[in-house]
């Protein structure tokens, strides 16, 4: 079916990513569990609460996803370009900034918590136990951010299954303290927030004992001078300044959507919660080739290697929109089951069935802008993949007023995908003029 050489790439490309999707999937699993836990309280508002609260995290973390996706790109090309010693200098510049940011979000909490509540706009009944996981999970901001850090440099070297390790050990840990807390001890959606304050400050832990393994196993010692050097952190910040801009562009997209969900009513909120989940737990998996393609093309570039550029985004796509077809067809299979095995509210269940055909037809769509992401990312052309979301973003502010008001919460779900379609567009217009600069 393959040449050699077409071989020796799908076995590359799966080296990385088949560590990566199992690392990824338990990400949104996480989420699962922790809706299915406060799930089995009685009433929307715990399910809301905890979506509401983990939204407000992931517009939190999501706007820093510079540190995982800078850190890759960055450490990749320097990987490929076999310096050694700057591979070693990105993995502390980029803890360094991560821990920075996390210890200024816990002394702002109270400002973030109160403008983030204004935005959203959750119920009377939501607003309280939203307030309680929040004050919680918040001091664990230094540590999660470092996670991305470390996240960031085992995909860049390549080292996926450190990645593997830490990420399955954080959500695994959490997800069984969710259990023990919420529905042994009974401390509600706080002991949701605990669960996850004690999974990322300890993965922190067992992440750099890893580093520090593979880092005993390349040789060469830390140099303070270079990890100092004005150049590489002026270089690091541009790129992840404009990572910055596009994510929070990106996470926008989602407090619009549940902003105007909420709006809806508890039970449009929460099934939107739920299938929302069943979007990041593809879009996750997805995102296996995603970071292939980060590694991958990030090393070619570095090579300067056009034909090896060309090699890994020709396999990386295959193998992604394959795995986009299969998951749409477990959505429109599973998709049912998996919404009453997360809440035991029927008006939530009905709700959510409604809308499922979005979850199902999504894959489909967002799969090209995920890759193209991945391909971007890995070459830090930081600066037109923040055009193109800045573009993208328009595009889906222009579609709400036209979908939703006619269509509601099918128009809600339309626009989002208005916002799919438009990255992959812009995203792909623009990579053959970058292709040729290699």
């Amino acid at each position: 079916m393959f040449d050699q050489d077409a071989k020796y790439w799908h076995r590359r490309t799966w080296r990385i990513a088949l560590p990566v999707i199992v690392t990824n999937v338990s990400v949104p699993i996480l989420g699962i569990v922790d809706t299915a836990v406060v799930g089995r309280l009685p009433g929307p508002e715990f399910v809301g609460a905890v979506a509401i609260g983990a939204l407000i995290f992931n517009l939190l973390y999501h706007g820093c996803n510079f540190l995982r996706m800078g850190t890759t790109g960055l450490t990749a090309q320097s990987f490929g370009a076999r310096d050694g010693r700057e591979v070693r200098t990105w993995l502390v510049r980029a803890l360094m900034l991560g821990i920075v940011i996390g210890v200024a979000m816990v002394i702002l909490q109270w400002p973030i918590f109160e403008i983030s509540a204004l935005t959203v706009g959750p119920s009377e009944s939501v607003l309280p136990l939203t307030r309680e996981y929040f004050e919680v999970r918040i001091w664990s901001a230094p540590a999660a951010l470092a996670n991305f850090a470390l996240l960031g440099w085992f995909f860049g070297v390549q080292n996926t299954r450190a990645a593997l390790i830490t990420q399955i050990y954080m959500n695994g840990i959490n997800a069984i303290l969710d259990f023990w807390f919420v529905l042994g001890l009974g401390w509600g959606v706080a002991g949701v927030a605990w669960a996850t304050v004690i999974g990322e400050t300890t993965a922190v832990i067992l992440g750099l004992a890893l580093a520090g393994q593979h880092l005993r196993r390349m040789g060469g010692h830390f140099d303070g001078a270079q990890i100092m050097q004005a150049g590489p952190f002026k270089r690091m910040l541009g790129v992840n300044r404009d990572i910055f801009i596009r994510s929070m562009c990106l996470q926008s997209v989602f407090v619009i959507l549940t902003a105007l969900g909420a709006r809806m009513g508890d039970s449009v909120l929460a099934a939107n919660a739920i299938l929302l989940h069943l979007q990041v737990l593809t879009a996750y998996a997805l995102d296996g080739f995603s970071n292939a393609a980060e590694a991958l093309a990030g090393e070619a570039k570095g090579a300067r290697n056009r034909r090896n550029f060309a090699a890994a985004i020709r396999t990386t796509v295959f193998w992604s929109f394959l795995l986009a077809v299969v998951f749409s067809g477990l959505t429109a299979t599973l998709g049912p089951y998996m919404i009453d095995a997360l809440t035991i509210v029927e008006s939530v269940r009905e709700t959510a069935r409604t809308y499922l055909i979005w979850s199902i037809l999504l894959p489909l769509v967002s799969v090209w802008s995920f890759q193209l992401d991945g391909i971007f990312i890995g070459c830090t052309w930081s600066r037109e993949m923040r055009n193109a979301m800045i573009v993208s973003l328009l595009v889906y502010l222009a579609a709400l007023p036209v979908l939703v008001p006619p269509f509601a919460n099918h128009g809600l779900w339309g626009a989002f995908m208005v916002l799919m379609a438009a990255r992959a567009v812009t995203l792909g217009w623009m990579l053959p003029g970058l292709q040729r600069k290699i």
